[in-house]
């Protein structure tokens, strides 16, 4: 059953001038206190209003006050001494919230009747029991107690009984037998259920137990339909224009990681970078301000090549450590004079100089621990220092020397610095892949075409 007749009278209408004897307005810190019955400061400002019953002068009377786990509010409340009508409305003092807000509690005890409810005015009150509920915009906000909601729409439906009566309305004797199951629901013969669902999130039941749980209410947050936002007056805003696509060839890219060696939070930067007369890769960087640890890493922006790379320089010039140098993870280094070799995913991949490369070799070589130490096999020991020796002079130019990059995946690089024309000391081979290299990068295994019809059949 509806109570659409619960209907207040309208609002106390249009304030004139205020009153010599207002009281103080309170100051701007504490313009909203805490609703206490003990706090003696805390005062109603008064105003000089018309009265919209008997068009007299009444006085309306407005508390800016925070109820407890919830937010402020303005109370106003107004009463005639001419015709005695008075009516009482909150407003939230703040806005509509982004969620809509639905309380269900469980009446179980005389204590429950007298928990705080705020009902706004968009707020729908139900009792699924009794099948009742108070649609929102049919009464004006409120702040009182479970017991005072029922009360009030007690009051709303006896307002017009009398005449009910006097027009022998056949309503009327249902509406008293109604108004009968409202009364014995305030004194709780047996467990009932209040829900009271505010499309504007601004309504609020009182958790005696804050800021523990409460087994008996449930407080739901939901999204507001569109139905909802036009009952609320809130205008759906424009869809937002798409940006235009970011390039990421001119940003450089952040994100949080902890450095490989000490473990503090340090940064990665990303850049996608495109080597000229090659292709394009994604080069990440990561510093540590911490420990100072340094290191960079290079992925292949594109797809395994059809064909390997092998590319021959010959060191003639100390200028030749200033070429620019890529190598992928699948690229193995030879340098013949020195007998050496670096296998596949040794030092990752590097985005570096011919130099820079070269150093790395010479300290992962030098640095190894397992041939330092007063344990190390002194013959082995020579070796490294005339491996160490013999690398220097390559770096300082001063021996001649070829350095060799295998790449199956054909995804490595070194700058022709006479590019576009061919390098003289530089020779770059593609040749077919071998079975055994498809086997290490994975491509004996992976199906490029056909294979629809084989997840067909396996359907």
């Amino acid at each position: 059953m509806a109570a659409s007749g619960a209907v207040e009278p309208g609002p106390p209408g249009a304030a004139v001038a205020p009153s010599p004897a207002l009281a103080p307005p309170p100051a701007p810190d504490h313009l909203f206190r805490p609703i206490s019955a003990e706090d003696e400061e805390q005062q109603p400002t008064e105003i000089e209003s018309l009265c919209m019953n008997c068009y007299c002068n009444g006085m309306t009377r407005l508390l800016l006050t925070k109820i407890p786990f919830f937010r402020e509010i303005i109370v106003s409340s107004f009463s005639c001494e001419h015709c005695g009508w008075n009516n009482t409305e909150i407003q939230s003092a703040g806005r509509v919230q982004d969620q809509g807000v639905r309380y269900t509690l469980t009446v179980r005890a005389p204590e429950d009747m007298n928990r705080e409810v705020v009902k706004t005015d968009s707020a729908t009150t139900r009792i699924p029991e009794l099948d009742f509920e108070i649609p929102a915009f049919s009464q004006k906000g409120a702040l009182t107690t479970v017991e005072g909601l029922i009360t009030r729409a007690i009051s709303g439906l006896e307002q017009d009984q009398p005449a009910r009566r006097a027009n022998k309305d056949a309503t009327a004797e249902r509406i008293d037998e109604f108004i009968v199951k409202l009364k014995e629901l305030k004194q709780v013969a047996s467990p009932f259920t209040l829900i009271i669902d505010d499309p504007s999130g601004n309504s609020f039941v009182e958790n005696p137990h804050a800021p523990q749980k409460d087994d008996s209410l449930v407080i739901t947050h939901y999204n507001r339909t569109q139905h909802q936002k036009e009952m609320l007056g809130l205008q759906e805003e424009a869809p937002a224009e798409k940006p235009e696509e970011e390039d990421l060839r001119n940003e450089v890219l952040q994100f949080n990681t902890n450095c490989p060696e000490c473990n503090a939070p340090a940064q990665t930067n990303m850049k996608l970078v495109q080597i000229p007369h090659f292709k394009e890769v994604i080069i990440m960087a990561t510093n540590c301000e911490n420990c100072g640890h340094r290191t960079n890493e290079v992925k292949s922006g594109g797809a395994v090549e059809p064909l390997g790379t092998r590319i021959t320089l010959h060191i003639t010039d100390p200028s030749d450590m200033t070429r620019d140098l890529l190598k992928s993870e699948t690229c193995s280094v030879e340098i013949p004079e020195l007998e050496f070799e670096l296998g596949m995913a040794v030092l990752g991949g590097k985005f570096t100089t011919l130099e820079g490369l070269l150093k790395d070799i010479r300290e992962l070589v030098t640095k190894n621990p397992f041939t330092l130490g007063d344990s190390s096999n002194p013959c082995q020991k020579e070796r490294l220092q005339e491996f160490s020796q013999k690398m220097d002079q390559i770096i300082e130019g001063n021996m001649k020397a070829h350095f060799i990059m295998d790449d199956p995946a054909g995804n490595s690089y070194l700058q022709n610095v006479y590019a576009p024309e061919d390098d003289p000391e530089m020779k770059v081979e593609r040749y077919k892949r071998t079975f055994d290299q498809n086997e290490e990068l994975g491509l004996n295994d992976m199906k490029t075409e056909g294979y629809e019809g084989g997840l067909a059949s396996q359907r």
